[in-house]
């Protein structure tokens, strides 16, 4: 038999997470222009970079095998989930 999560401790644990944060600013600050933009490119290049690598690779698989647009098609999807996972856990840990 499955427990059903409590939402009281979901809650305790949100409003705590947003007092550190909000702590983490008071001490720290707001990040500045350049480091937004930074982030922002960090980012992409976390969702551009593994899309890329399955598209070349599906490519490449697809020329050895000849199975038309199979592999790139598939592995282009796979690196752009791949890509937006490692940015979004990447954006919750900041």
């Amino acid at each position: 038999m499955t427990q059903k999560p409590d939402n009281g401790e979901k809650l305790r644990e949100a409003v705590e997470t947003r007092r550190e944060r909000r702590a983490r600013w008071q001490r720290e600050g707001e990040r500045s222009l350049g480091q937004n933009l930074a982030m922002i490119g960090a980012l992409g290049w976390t969702i551009v970079a593994p899309t890329l690598i399955g598209m070349f690779t599906g490519r490449w698989l697809d020329r050895h095998f000849g199975t038309g647009i199979f592999w790139t098609l598939g592995l282009l999807v796979a690196g752009l989930a791949i890509g937006c996972a490692l940015a979004w856990k990447r954006m919750q840990s900041e």
